[in-house]
C-alpha cells in the first residue's frame, strides 16, 4: 500500500479514436490513490501520427489534472519515439502550453520538481 507508482504515457489513451470513456472511468478510479502519479508523455503517438492538435490532446491533460492535481502529474518527453509524431521542441510545448495558465509553483513541480520528489532525486 505504500508503494509509489507512476502511470506512463497517460496510460495511453485513444486518442486518435477518441475513445475517452474507458480510460477516464479508470483513471478517476486509480486517481483515488495517493501513491499513484501519471507522466505526461507519450501524447503524440496515440493521436494521429500526421494530423495531430495540441486540442486533440487539452482535454485528456485537463482530466488528469483535475484528477490527480499538479502535484503527482510530472512532465516526460517520451524521446526519441515522440519524433514518429512530433518533433522534441513540438511535444514538449504541448505541456506548456498546458500548465500556461498555473501558478510558477504548479508548473515547477510538473516540469521537474515532482520527478524530482518521485524518483527521489535532489533538486
Amino acid at each position: 500500500p505504500n508503494q509509489k507508482f507512476v502511470i506512463d504515457h497517460l496510460a495511453k489513451p485513444q486518442i486518435k479514436s477518441h475513445d475517452w470513456d474507458n480510460w477516464a472511468s479508470y483513471m478517476k478510479e486509480i486517481s483515488r490513490f495517493d501513491n499513484v502519479w501519471v507522466k505526461l508523455s507519450g501524447m503524440v503517438t496515440e493521436a494521429d501520427l500526421h494530423n495531430w492538435k495540441v486540442e486533440d490532446l487539452l482535454p485528456y491533460l485537463d482530466f488528469l489534472l483535475e484528477c490527480f492535481g499538479a502535484e503527482r502529474l510530472m512532465y516526460g518527453s517520451d524521446w526519441p519515439v515522440c519524433l514518429l509524431a512530433a518533433d522534441y521542441e513540438q511535444q514538449l510545448h504541448i505541456v506548456e502550453h498546458f500548465i500556461a495558465t498555473l501558478s510558477a509553483t504548479e508548473q515547477a513541480a510538473i516540469m521537474g520538481v515532482n520527478a524530482c520528489e518521485f524518483y527521489g532525486i535532489k533538486h
